[in-house]
């Protein structure tokens, strides 16, 4: 099955609604390596209003003025862009559609179609937050940045059910930021004081 797969900017406080006069000057060559990664799993963008709307606000005209972005702007362009709004759209950039019906029963579907390799959500903060409730995110691909934000919508909302998560890949650029792959995985067993009471610290 594809995978879904969350890529953000986040800080080190767990804001995920990114500020550019704390993202822009962490952004380097290993960043723009790393979206390009993230960027390559996936032939389907799965992306909110919002995002849609900034999206589709800058990137065709970053095309077509033909500048260094103009390559990723086509990229970005190409791609099958999956948009959840609760509001029908008239899409102004190509190969745009609106998701259909239930948005965990859309993404099953997409996750399903041997056609797709792969489902990329850019940023999109209620998207990623409902389908981590669905149980539906395999991974978060998430740049954190050495700041402490302070102000901003936070990546994981209120609930009464952790989400346990395990790491698969880190990396630390030299700017500060670390890049960190997540993936869901079961929650472990329980554990209380005196089953760790052998590893508290023995004192001087």
């Amino acid at each position: 099955m594809a995978k879904v797969i969350s890529t953000l900017f986040i800080s080190a406080d767990g804001v995920a609604e990114i500020d550019p006069d704390w993202h822009f000057p962490y952004f380097d060559e290993n960043m723009g390596r790393a979206v390009t990664e993230d960027y390559d799993t996936s032939d389907v963008l799965l992306i909110g209003r919002v995002t849609y709307d900034s999206f589709a606000g800058a990137w065709p005209d970053r095309e077509a003025a033909g500048g260094e972005d103009a390559g990723f702007a086509k990229q970005l362009g190409d791609v099958r862009k999956v948009v959840v709004s609760r509001q029908p759209l008239d899409f102004s950039w190509r190969n745009s559609e609106l998701v259909a019906g239930d948005l965990a029963e859309a993404v099953a579907a997409l996750k399903a179609d041997p056609g797709i390799k792969g489902i990329l959500i850019p940023g999109s903060i209620s998207v990623v937050q409902q389908l981590l409730a669905a149980g539906l995110v395999d991974e978060l691909r998430l740049l954190v940045h050495p700041v402490a934000a302070r102000k901003g919508r936070r990546l994981f909302d209120d609930g009464d059910t952790p989400y346990h998560l395990r790491v698969t890949a880190t990396e630390a650029f030299p700017t500060g930021v670390l890049r960190v792959i997540y993936a869901p995985t079961a929650a472990p067993g329980a554990v209380g004081y005196d089953e760790v009471v052998d590893q508290v610290p023995s004192g001087n």
